[in-house]
């Protein structure tokens, strides 16, 4: 129980010193055009990501080695912070420690990537977090990326389709086709890119299949587009 809070201790007098260095650090000439390149969606401190690096690089290492609750903990806070690069700063904090998932970890996912959604978050979230996740506890996938494919919530169809970018000749191509097709009349910029995006993905480690599904299927203008950009 002592060890516990000391942990609970420790963990938040590092998420306060995070706060104060980025606070110190941030560029307020910076910041309108850091909210503009987010649509003016979310806050910033002004740390671009060189600055941000330095700060972040030894915090992170300070931090390795949490255990699912404390990761949960810290990324909770991080992610309720108004500033963009705290959620940015939670990911990393979220991945570094990947070793201490358990197979519930993947709820808390997708809680981060309904919550202030947007590409910048999300893309992270499911090929970096969701994709590493599904390599670790790979009987969950298919039942999770079935829910995924049929939600209302578009940046859940979209983690459907990105979540193998990174696995190259692993991908399981008849799950990506799945998570594809439904949404080809999709009139929604960030469906329509990541159709074209995990196509050109695919494309790198199987170019005939995904030249042979452009031309079986419909797709809009820029997802075929971007499905054979490098073909």
């Amino acid at each position: 129980m002592q060890e516990v809070k000391r942990n609970n201790m420790y963990i938040e007098s590092k998420l306060t010193e995070l706060r104060e260095a980025f606070i110190e650090a941030g560029d307020p000439s910076k910041v309108e055009y850091m909210s503009a390149y987010l649509k003016n969606k979310f806050e910033c401190v002004g740390l671009q990501k060189p600055v941000r690096e330095k700060i972040v690089k030894p915090w992170l290492k300070s931090m390795s080695g949490l255990n699912w609750s404390e990761q949960k903990k810290a990324a909770t806070w991080l992610w309720k912070q108004d500033e963009r690069e705290f959620q940015y700063v939670a990911m990393e904090l979220l991945f570094k420690n990947k070793k201490q998932w358990t197979e519930e970890s993947i709820d808390y996912f997708v809680k981060l990537i309904q919550t202030k959604s947007w590409w910048d978050t999300v893309d992270f979230l499911a090929s970096t977090l969701t994709g590493s996740y599904f390599v670790k506890f790979p009987s969950h996938k298919n039942s999770k990326i079935s829910e995924w494919i049929k939600s209302k919530n578009m940046w859940m169809n979209r983690s459907a389709m990105i979540f193998q970018l990174k696995y190259k000749y692993k991908t399981d191509v008849q799950l990506l086709f799945e998570s594809i097709t439904p949404h080809l009349s999709s009139s929604e910029f960030f469906i329509q890119k990541a159709i074209g995006w995990s196509l050109r993905q695919l494309a790198y480690s199987n170019a005939a299949i995904v030249k042979k599904f452009v031309k079986e299927h419909d797709l809009k203008p820029l997802s075929k587009r971007e499905a054979l950009k490098h073909l």
